[in-house]
């Protein structure tokens, strides 16, 4: 690795992680500097609990650096390491039935917030809670980590109108269970 980390490509960290372990350490920290605060987040949002979140969090990094010591053709860092988060999630979820602890994990911690707007993001953070699961992660991926409907489509490995679906109706249930608070402020 005659470049700095810093100066390589997802395509190229990933290859460096079969490489002696000072190279592979090295590249799999930028890689981890890169996509942990995006994956932590993915995690925290599908599961609402900081705790079960940090295990899937940590056990998709695991998973991440042993697939690369596999025969593997890496094209996509982000979509791969969130396949491995949402999977570990969804395994959480399942076997983990009723178990959602609704923390304030939406809200930022600004105390200057408006009164109204803290509640306002209180109730989409619960709206949130009340999707199906498959609803509630099609909006996260796409309103919160910013990919395309056809990543979604891949990631979920689902068809891109069933994404588009799924978008459409998580916005409209939310949008139903806001509209009286709406109504409410604009009273005002």
């Amino acid at each position: 690795m005659n470049k700095y980390p810093a100066e390589l490509s997802d395509i190229e960290l990933y290859a460096a992680l079969k490489l002696e372990k000072s190279i592979s350490e090295k590249a799999f920290a930028e890689l981890y500097a890169r996509y942990s605060p995006r994956i932590f987040a993915y995690c925290r949002r599908i599961l609402g609990d900081y705790d079960r979140a940090q295990d899937a969090f940590q056990e998709t990094f695991v998973k991440f650096y042993n697939s690369a010591q596999q025969e593997r053709e890496m094209t996509n860092v982000p979509a791969y390491l969130l396949r491995i988060a949402r999977n570990l999630c969804l395994n959480m979820q399942r076997s983990d039935k009723g178990h959602t602890s609704l923390e304030e994990y939406h809200l930022p911690s600004s105390i200057d917030m408006s009164l109204d707007k803290q509640e306002l993001l209180g109730l989409i953070t619960k709206a949130m809670e009340t999707l199906p699961l498959e609803y509630k992660e099609a909006f996260i991926l796409r309103e919160y980590e910013g990919l395309s409907y056809q990543e979604i489509a891949e990631i979920t490995v689902t068809s891109l109108s069933t994404v588009k679906i799924r978008i459409f109706r998580a916005k409209q249930k939310i949008r139903d269970i806001l509209s009286p608070y709406i109504a409410d402020i604009s009273k005002h």
